[in-house]
């Protein structure tokens, strides 16, 4: 598997914050009231984002060659997958929580703090979901080998 490209990381960026501002403003120009995410949704996907690092550290153990026993593979496969869709929702996320407090920020009635607030608590926790599946990620690549570099290399002719 590849690990997350930082351009797909910025497009879902884009999209999420350019469709949350436009869900608010959609919203408030049809008189109903705009989607504040809760200060919950922030603290949650903080720590998912701490989950996800806690669950690669086994794999990091192994890969270092400090574990005492292996891994089962599929536990490492899972790991993998759901760093890379914390990453990749972390990402979405973030641009929706930066989009919500755009246009928080753009009204011409200045909401109150608390509201800026619940926008600033959903893009730190996701901030803080795409940090802890980028770092997952990177914790479970395996180094390259010694061998690799043991074949390139010429080994003189014995005389």
């Amino acid at each position: 598997m590849k690990r997350s490209n930082f351009a797909s990381l910025v497009l879902l960026a884009l999209i999420g914050g350019i469709g949350g501002g436009f869900l608010e403003a959609a919203l408030a120009a049809s008189g109903r009231p705009i989607v504040l995410p809760p200060f919950t949704l922030g603290i949650a996907l903080l720590a998912i984002g701490v989950m996800v690092v806690v669950l690669a550290l086994p794999i990091r153990r192994l890969t270092r060659g400090k574990a005492s026993r292996p891994i089962d593979p599929f536990y490492s496969t899972r790991v993998l997958v759901l760093a890379k869709a914390s990453a990749l929702g972390g990402s979405l996320l973030a641009g929706f929580g930066a989009g919500v407090f755009i246009y928080l920020l753009s009204r011409s009635v200045v909401p109150g703090v608390g509201s800026i607030a619940q926008g600033v608590a959903t893009l730190v926790g996701a901030a803080g979901l795409l940090v802890g599946g980028l770092i997952a990620e990177h914790m479970c690549t395996i180094p390259p080998d010694d061998d690799d570099d043991k074949g390139n290399r010429v080994v003189p002719a014995k005389q």
